[in-house]
């Protein structure tokens, strides 16, 4: 497993947003980056996920939840998870 910094990771978060985006890039799976993030004391962004789910439920007034999940680049799963979820 590569090593990351904390810093570096914290840089990572801000710039790819997801767990799997930082996987991707160094070849690890999202699970390896969630226990570098609880090693080093790490949240996800709860406020970025907040944001996204409002987006969700805006969009999804005027639109079927496959255009929602293109538009926002989630799962239509993803999208009727978050729709429930009060």
């Amino acid at each position: 497993m590569p090593r990351i910094s904390k810093e570096e990771l914290i840089k990572l978060q801000k710039t790819l947003k997801t767990d799997d985006a930082i996987g991707k890039k160094f070849k690890i799976t999202r699970q390896a980056v969630h226990q570098m993030r609880v090693k080093y004391g790490l949240d996800y962004n709860r406020k970025k996920n907040q944001e996204r789910n409002e987006q969700v439920k805006k969009l999804f007034k005027t639109a079927d939840a496959g255009v929602v999940a293109r538009k926002l680049d989630l799962s239509v799963s993803q999208v009727y998870r978050i729709l429930r979820h009060k």
